[in-house]
Order: structure tokens, then sequence, then C-alpha cells
């Protein structure tokens, strides 16, 4: 094995047999690529002793960064839960038995959905990054006690994004940056925070190639933004009149694609008149940028052949965030840049992330009354719909692979509300910050120790599913999710034992002849829809090869995906019709421990997955139309006492997400420094690996000083994934619940009005 830098991959050539019988696959899972790895375990069977790439990855062919080899830290940080734990009444815990634990939590949720109704049980989490499968069955736990609402991550950053995209094209779309000609990232450095597929490697082939060009929007001057041909290096919190001035640029120089856009987009007129009225120049000094570099870059967008664009959290967490996903996309429309190699796609899905359609349809959280995009309720209304005398309000949450308490905004009041049910249940490996308030915790197998998957399938033209087996056996006295979820569920009386019995046999002779009585008998108890996947557990389940009793869910996931793109399926090299092929597909899936491809397709494909009513995208969303007249020429609002924004959660070299509880694994930036520019260094008196007070509305941290040429004037960055070990703090010690996008909901955590100070 060789590491060049940053790109970790086996270069052996003739492997021995011993070699690759020492190594097995699965994959990282600290980012959504969850690139393909293989595995050698140390002398006691359990250390992670080394770790490479795995070359039979269909996506990541032996490709993975650096951030993989740390993941010994993750399966041996020193932290696991090995007992169900019960809180006493003074607020210790104590540990009890699996019976004990499941009878009493089936319970407790069993009054409180009596006494207020299933719709107070709320639920949050569901997977993050790899750890998906339990999402299906943390959702039978939930609906089958009466839950109605949830929300997850993905509510913190991404659901401004799925309105818009729901409201112009009916599905989610993403970027062909293998093939572009133009790369544009819009808060986003895919350096660190990668994102798509060899994300390091594309980025250098496209830095490289004089052909090619690479556009960033970002104030700092991260690592993507060195490679770029264009860096608008905006004034943090302009991105919308960055974005604005791009697609006005377009409009008045008449670079828009004509004859393209006139076949297949619809609104053009109404959008293109009020692009038509932004002072360019105007725009672009609000954002302390050079018009002339504003506008060739728009130029150079429109002459390009193909472009494909990634907006992601620095947008997506910002300021006029849900305006900039509208904005960025009518830059990529207005020039063509759909349904051709190089540029936006929409892909298949094993199990969609976001259903076709309007995404938003009119409901809201019972109390705070936000929007609920994709099923999610807003992460920053969470404590509201807690903290009130109002009769609907949540009284009960099951938090299931999540850790709101130090990832949502505002953590004080986060831990407040959280003591003020009646009733927390947490599942998960750690005694996380959020299970230190829980009235139960049930210890969870790590994610290398259960079967595990992605539901992240976005590659194209061939898109790829990696079902991982465990490389090792869970810890004594824990669970994986799907068993835990499963008892919970039979506690609760809500299976039949015969009527499970009965459909586990016909499953060992025929899982066609199960198939058949398998929707015979949901049919004739559609009461049981919510707890469907326990169902495939404990019939379907035991019946798998290798032990795959949690892929069961996926059995059902294989039919509809096979149903849904058969011809694309086939494509893949998967035969059969009908139900066949679903059948094939789930074999396929089950026998590829390093996953398979399972589906291909043209670029021309993603015209007929539009789900638009007439086949067409459509430009006008018309509160985003509103929201960009009412941009002010001054720019966003600026408060004298807080002179300086701060992004509360960077992604840097040594940080992940809070899966890793070891502080061992960092071997640079230990304390989480806040990075400050030398400016602002030189104004305030503070000095590199000196002391700072970092104060915002919320709250007031001491933090260690990084002094960095990257940072520009104004704008202050913490790392995320600190304060869960004693290293650094956690950035949302210092953000608000109600510093919230207007139309998402989403938090503002990456312009957070600050101040900074010299500490002695």
């Amino acid at each position: 094995m060789t590491n060049t830098g940053t790109i970790v991959a086996d270069t052996s050539t003739d492997p021995t047999d011993a070699d690759v019988a020492a190594y097995a696959p699965t994959a990282c899972i600290l980012c959504e690529c969850n690139c393909g790895i293989e595995v050698r375990l140390g002398g006691d069977g359990r250390t992670f002793d080394r770790i490479r790439g795995d070359k039979a990855h269909p996506a990541s062919k032996g490709y993975t960064c650096e951030k993989a080899l740390r993941l010994n830290h993750y399966q041996n940080g020193g932290e696991r839960l090995t007992s169900p734990m019960r809180r006493r009444e003074d607020g210790t815990y104590e540990a009890i038995d699996w019976d004990t634990a499941v009878r009493e939590v089936a319970e407790a949720f069993a009054r409180v959905r009596d006494t207020y109704g299933g719709e107070s049980i709320f639920f949050y989490g569901g997977g993050g990054q790899g750890n998906h499968l339990l999402g299906a069955y943390a959702a039978a736990t939930f609906r089958g006690f009466g839950g109605r609402y949830r929300s997850s991550a993905l509510a913190q950053e991404k659901t401004g994004e799925f309105w818009v995209n729901g409201e112009m094209f009916g599905r989610g779309v993403r970027g062909d940056f293998e093939h572009c000609e133009v790369a544009l990232f819009v808060g986003k450095n895919p350096w660190q925070s990668h994102g798509m597929p060899h994300a390091r490697t594309t980025l250098k082939e496209i830095a490289r190639d004089p052909q090619r060009a690479m556009i960033v929007i970002d104030p700092r001057r991260t690592e993507t933004a060195e490679m770029a041909d264009f860096h608008l290096a905006v004034r943090p919190g302009t991105d919308a009149w960055c974005l604005a001035a791009l697609a006005a640029t377009i409009v008045q120089e008449g670079l828009t694609a004509g004859e393209w856009v006139r076949d297949h987009v619809a609104g053009t007129d109404e959008v293109c008149a009020v692009l038509r009225t932004i002072d360019v120049d105007a725009f672009a000094r609000v954002c302390d940028l050079d018009p002339q570099l504003v506008r060739g870059a728009a130029r150079r967008i429109a002459a390009a052949d193909s472009v494909a664009v990634f907006e992601d959290l620095g947008v997506q967490m910002g300021l006029n965030s849900t305006l900039c996903s509208w904005l960025e996309k009518l830059v990529w429309v207005l020039t063509g840049n759909f349904g051709k190699p190089g540029a936006q796609f929409i892909p298949t899905a094993m199990v969609p992330l976001v259903a076709a359609g309007k995404v938003y349809t009119g409901k809201t959280s019972p109390v705070a009354g936000a929007r609920i995009i994709s099923g999610l309720v807003p992460c920053n209304v969470v404590s509201e719909e807690i903290l009130t005398d109002h009769p609907r309000r949540y009284r009960a949450m099951l938090v299931d692979s999540g850790n709101p308490a130090h990832s949502l905004a505002d953590s004080n009041r986060m831990r407040e509300a959280l003591r003020a049910l009646d009733l927390l249940v947490v599942i998960d490996v750690a005694m996380t910050e959020t299970a230190q308030e829980a009235h139960y915790v049930l210890p969870a197998a790590s994610q290398y120790e259960k079967f595990e998957c992605t539901f992240f399938n976005f590659e194209f033209p061939g898109n790829v599913f990696h079902l991982r087996r465990p490389l090792l056996d869970p810890l004594p006295g824990t669970l994986p999710e799907p068993e835990i979820h499963a008892r919970i569920v039979e506690a609760a009386g809500l299976l039949n034992p015969d009527d499970m019995a009965r459909l586990r046999g016909l499953a060992g002779e025929s899982r066609l002849a199960f198939g058949a009585a398998f929707l015979e008998y949901m049919g004739a108890h559609p009461e049981l829809g919510a707890v469907a996947p326990v169902i495939l557990y404990r019939t379907l389940g035991p019946t798998l090869p290798h032990g795959a009793a949690a892929a069961a869910v996926l059995w059902n996931a294989a039919h509809r995906c096979a149903m849904t793109y058969p011809d694309s399926v086939r494509a893949a090299g998967i035969e059969g019709e009908g139900l066949e092929l679903g059948e094939a597909l789930f074999d396929a899936i089950l026998s590829s421990p390093s996953g398979i491809t399972f589906s291909v397709d043209d670029h021309e494909v993603s015209w007929t997955r539009l789900g638009t009513d007439d086949g067409r995208i459509h430009l006008v969303v018309a509160e985003m139309m509103d929201e960009l007249t009412r941009l002010s020429p001054d720019g966003p609002p600026h408060d004298p006492s807080f002179p300086l924004v701060l992004s509360a959660g960077e992604r840097r070299s040594f940080t992940a997400n809070t899966i890793f509880r070891d502080r061992t694994w960092r071997k640079k930036d230990e304390h989480g420094a806040l990075r400050v520019a030398p400016a602002d260094a030189a104004a305030l008196g503070l000095v590199d690996g000196g002391r700072a007070r970092v104060t915002t509305a919320s709250g007031s941290v001491e933090v260690m000083v990084e002094v960095a040429e990257a940072m520009r004037a104004g704008h202050v960055s913490l790392p995320n994934g600190f304060g869960i070990d004693g290293a650094g703090v956690s950035p949302n010690e210092l953000t608000s619940y109600l510093h919230r996008d207007e139309f998402a909901g989403t938090p503002l955590h990456k312009h957070v009005p600050a101040r900074v100070e010299a500490v002695t």
C-alpha cells in the first residue's frame, strides 16, 4: 500500500492468497460516498490493523482518502455501551437486562400514546452516513405507536434544496463532475467534504486540463478554491447576491441557451424579466467582488459545453439558503446544462431519499407551524415543539443514530427540551450527549458489527448499491437496531406470532410463494403497514444467506427499484422480467460483498424522470421570485455589536462527524482552533496559538487561535465534530434556534454574528 499524499490505494500487483484472505470488504462511513475499503484485523480479532481501498468496489475502485485510515478510532474508541441503561430518579443510570428494557420501553411509549395520542411521539434520526438499514426499522417502532412527526440531519441542511428541486424538477438532481467542462462549487469544498466519487482525483484532473475550468463561491480560500480558475471570495452572507449577479449576467448579455430553453423550460419570461432588473455591478460590490470577475465567471459557464454544479452546507446553512438553492439552479438551467454528459442528471434510486413531485404539500409542525418538507420537521423548531403548553406538543422522543443535544442549534435549550419530555429513548453505540438526558439508553452494534448499506446512491451512468457484511460480532450486551426495534414492536403486542410463523415457513420454501402470501397478508391487515419492516425481518429475514436478516427490507426495495427502472436494471446485467427481475436484483445484492452496479443509464433518460406535470423544467418558484426582489442593495443586515461572521462547523482535514468520540484520532488541530484572518488578528491583538473569547447572542466560549491566510477579513470559523471528548468546543453552544431560514427552517450555522476578544 502506498500513501500518495491524500489518495490511499493498495498498489500491490501480486498479493498472496494469505494476504487476500486476511482482508474483508466493507466501506468507509465518513461521507456520503461510502467508498469501498478492505480491512485486515489485528491479532485480537477486533482492532483494524490495516485499511486499504477495495478495488472490487464498482464505484470507488480502490480509491479512498486518508480519513478512512482512522476508522479504528470509531470501532475501538473506548466509549461503547454494552448494557441497556435506565435513568434513576437522582439522574444517575443503572444497567438493566434487555428483557426488562424492551418491556419497559414498550410500556412507556404505549402510555404516552394512550394518554396524549401517537402524534405526541417524535422521532429523530433514522440513519446517517453509512448507517441506513436501521431507518426502516426505527420507523416501524415510531409509526407502530402512532407517531407522525419526525426529523433528521437532512433537515439541518438539505430541505431548502429539496423544496426547490421538487418545484422545479419534481426530483432530486446531481452533477456529472467526471465529464464536465466547468465545475461550479457553491459553498462546497469537496477536497475535504467529498460528496462525489473520487473527489480529490477528479478535482486534480479538472485543474490540470486547460480545456476545463473550476469556479468556487466561498469566502475562504479553501483547498478547492486554491485549484480554481475563478474564486469568487464573497463577503460572508452575500452568496445570494453573487448567484443573482451570475444569473443576471447570463440573461442581460444574451448568454442563455435560447432554443434549448424554449423547448424544455417553463416560466422563462417571468424569471428573466426579474433578472433583467438586477444591477450586476452593484450586486458584485455587495459581495466585495470585482464585477468583471463575476461577469467573467458567468461567461465561462455560458460558453461551456457542459457545467456540473454542487451546492453544499456553506450556503445551505447560510443566509438566504433556500433562495441560493433556487438561484444556483437558474444559472445552469438557463445555460442548458441538464440531461447530457457533464451536466446535471436524475439518478435511479434503490430507496429514494425524497419522494417524487412537490415535497412541500402544505403540512406544518403542530406548534411552531413550520413547513414540513420531505416529511421532515425543521430541526430548529424541535425545542419549540416541546417547551410549550400547547396541547399538541411532543411528549416523547425516540432518537436512533442521532445526537440532537450536540448537533442541533442552541445546545442549552435543546437539553432543556429533552429534559422536559415525559419519555426519551436513545439507541446508540455510546453514551452521547443526548443519551445523557434519556430515560432509557439501548446499546447498538457498531456499523462494522452488523449488516449495513448506504442509500446515498447517486453514481451515473452506472449506479451502485453496497450491502456490507459485518466484520466483527457485536460486542456482548449490544444488539443491531433491527433486532432492537423488532423486540419493541413485539413487546407492544403489534404482531401475531402464529402469522409470523406461517409466513416464515413459506419464506423457507420459496421467496415467490412468500411474496404472494406477504402481499395477501398485508392487504388483509392494512393496519400493520407501519410495522412491515419488522414483519419482513422476522419472516423473510431468517431465511436469507450469510445471516443477512437485516437485509429483509431490501427485498421490497429491490422489487420496487426493478419495477420503476426495469430497463436500467437490465442494462446493468441483471436479467429477468417482472417479479423475476426484482428477485434477481435482490439475489445480486445479497451475493456481492463489494457491492453491485444495479442500474446503467444514458444521460437523456433524465428527461423521462422529471416529475413535473408537463415534463418541462419549471423556473418559477413564487416565493423565491419575491425573495429575490427583496434583496437589499446594501447587502445583508449588520449588527455593530457583533462585527464578525462565525462559521460554526467548518470541515477540516482532522474533523469528521460525532461518531468519532476518541480524541486521539486527531493528529492536527487537536483543540479545534478558531481560524482568524491575519488582518483581524492584528486588529484584535490575537496571536497564533493564543487564546480568544468568542461571543454570540447565544453564548460565549474560550478557544485557541489559529491565524490563517485562507480566511478573509471579517470571517472566523470553528470546526465541526468537537466538544464531545474534552477537546475544543461544540459550535452549537454559540448558535440560536431562532436563527434559521425563513422558508425551510434550516439553521444559519455558517453565518453567526459574533465578536472576538483576546484572552490574556
